[in-house]
């Protein structure tokens, strides 16, 4: 993603509006390998894992992955890209081993981070849904086995396929919700004036009613609902053969039939879009800080 910030207009809205789009299909893809797994709710718990306590770690397994996958994209400079949020606390990442690129000056100096938000929708919300039917598979299959009541559900051991897809997920959906700076910064520049005076009386809603467009998003949701009814799989595995050959074995990756797809829409249209608006409100909220009075006043009469 670099080279996108080293040519060309880093804050044309042709060319953001270019890379949302590239993003839709990497969350659709994945949202699609993670619907082929059950729930899994133990990787999400704190402490489940004694194997990881007793190496002194105490978040879940899900953190574990996050900050294992982190530590090393750290150590390749991904965090110096000013379009990637790590969700591990960049004070617990190493340094790059390679020597920093020089990235041009393109959001305002800001500390607006929603990755908790991301994390937790994703893992409560949205983890739940697209895994449904994987999960009703899974079950059925167990009382075949004489296996019942709450040890039927949720849990089909995948515990390593399924985190390395959510840490997948998460790094597109945080690269796509932050990518909201860029949309504010373009806009501001674009016409300081409209907006300095919301800034200044902290109008949240004035500020949203300016980067929101409603013909745009209907527009999005459309496009995404079609890509996932064209991507999502008829997976009709050979459940019942390799069930009966392999037993329990044959259990582990089941799925009846497409991603729900209503939920990857559910996801956009109410998470990651009213998540992006706030990032982008809180961005605007910070245009200003440190700005003088005749610094402000001169980008209010700024033609651009």
């Amino acid at each position: 993603m670099s080279q996108n910030f080293m040519t060309g207009d880093p804050l044309s809205l042709d060319r953001i509006r270019s890379v949302l789009t590239r993003l839709e299909d990497t969350i659709i893809f994945s949202l699609i390998e993670r619907a082929q797994f059950a729930h899994n709710p133990r990787i999400y718990q704190r402490g489940a894992f004694k194997e990881l306590t007793e190496q002194g770690f105490d978040g879940s397994w899900l953190d574990w992955f996050l900050k294992e996958t982190e530590v090393f994209h750290a150590k390749a400079r991904r965090y110096t890209s000013p379009d990637e949020f790590p969700f591990t606390p960049l004070c617990d990442l190493p340094k790059p081993v390679l020597p920093p690129l020089s990235f041009p000056e393109i959001l305002y100096p800001n500390k607006v981070n929603a990755n908790p938000s991301i994390r937790s929708f994703y893992t409560r919300a949205i983890v739940p849904r697209i895994t449904r039917r994987a999960t009703l598979a899974l079950a059925a299959k167990k009382r075949q086995y004489g296996i019942v009541g709450d040890d039927e559900f949720e849990d089909d051991g995948n515990y390593g396929s399924a985190a390395t897809i959510d840490v997948e997920v998460l790094q597109a959906i945080s690269k796509r919700v932050h990518y909201g700076k860029f949309v504010s910064e373009s806009k501001f520049i674009h016409d300081p004036a409209a907006f300095i005076p919301h800034i200044q009386s902290r109008d949240r809603e004035a500020l949203e009613a300016l980067i929101t467009k409603p013909e745009v998003e209907m527009k999005l949701l459309s496009r995404l609902q079609k890509k996932v009814e064209t991507y999502s799989p008829d997976i009709v595995a050979d459940s019942d053969s390799s069930s009966k050959t392999n037993g329990l074995n044959g259990l582990r990756k089941l799925n009846n039939g497409k991603i729900d797809i209503d939920g990857v829409v559910d996801l956009y249209e109410s998470y990651i879009i009213p998540l992006t608006k706030e990032v982008e409100v809180d961005y605007l909220l910070h245009r200003l800080d440190g700005l003088d009075e005749e610094t402000i006043e001169m980008l209010r009469k700024k033609d651009f």
